[in-house]
This record gives C-alpha cells, sequence and structure tokens, in this order.
C-alpha cells in the first residue's frame, strides 16, 4: 500500500508540473494516464498495480 501512495504523489507531482509547463508530449499523456488508473477504482488498476510492484521489487532486488 505504501508504493502505491508513493507512486501516486510522484504521478501527481509529475503530472501537475507538466501541466504548469505545458509540456504536454506522448510522455505527459502516459503520466496521466497511469495517475488515471492509479486514481480510479477500476479492474485495470489492480494489473497496474501488480506490474509496478513486480517492476519495483525487481529493481529493488525483493
Amino acid at each position: 500500500m505504501a508504493v502505491t501512495l508513493s507512486v501516486v504523489l510522484i504521478l501527481g507531482v509529475l503530472l501537475a508540473l507538466l501541466i504548469r509547463y505545458k509540456s504536454l508530449g506522448l510522455g505527459a499523456a502516459a503520466i496521466a494516464v497511469l495517475f488515471g488508473f492509479y486514481l480510479a477504482n477500476t479492474d485495470a488498476r489492480h494489473t497496474i498495480n501488480n506490474l509496478t510492484t513486480a517492476i519495483t521489487q525487481a529493481i529493488t532486488g525483493h
């Protein structure tokens, strides 16, 4: 749960910065989509959350 909250916070800050500096491109679209999936309570959220957890565990070596 702590990883999910941290990811939502990071994506929210990145999205706010991208909107503020009008840096709208493919990267901004990807961040906005990920941010939306984390905030929404859909079936896709669980798949993305599992993928993010797996990537985080692979990076940290746990």
